[in-house]
């Protein structure tokens, strides 16, 4: 049984392994001299997964944030030539948000980045380790305890 005194160092050691990753995360982007923000990052990463191109609106919603912070967001990346704003073909007034072909590269090496960082910070950890990470993980981001059916095993 955890102790209160348990979860609270639990809990620093949580927030103290987040800063690690997003100072090595950091390091590796801007290894690769891309000119992208941590935050650019993100929206790159979240527009490749939408099926066609959203409207700022929904680039909100899903990294719940403002939309005015999507439109500096954005704003920085068309100004580097990553992303475009076109019009949608069923409403004018509606702008949509597109990611170019520079976009799609930085978005790959992007990708290269954070597996990068990723490396380093396991490499200490044992296949076995990295399995029983993995399996804690998806438990903590899923909220629930149980099976987890995508990686074909159970908690």
């Amino acid at each position: 049984m955890t102790t209160p005194d348990s979860d609270g160092l639990l809990a620093e050691q949580l927030l103290r392994l987040t800063r690690r990753v997003h100072r090595i995360q950091k390091r590796h982007l801007e290894q690769r001299d891309l000119g992208i923000t941590p935050a650019q990052s993100r929206l790159l990463r979240t527009l490749a997964h939408f099926g066609s191109p959203p409207r700022m609106a929904d680039l909100a919603e899903r990294l719940e944030v403002v939309p005015r912070a999507v439109t500096t967001l954005v704003d920085g990346l068309e100004a580097s030539g990553k992303v475009r704003r076109v019009p949608d073909p069923s409403n004018r007034r509606v702008i949509r948000i597109e990611i170019t072909d520079d976009g799609r590269k930085a978005l790959s090496e992007l990708r290269s980045a954070r597996r990068g960082a990723a490396d380093e910070i396991l490499a200490p950890l044992t296949d076995v380790e990295r399995e029983v990470l993995r399996t804690l993980l998806d438990t903590l981001v899923d909220g629930t305890p149980g099976t987890h059916e995508e990686h074909g095993r159970t908690c």
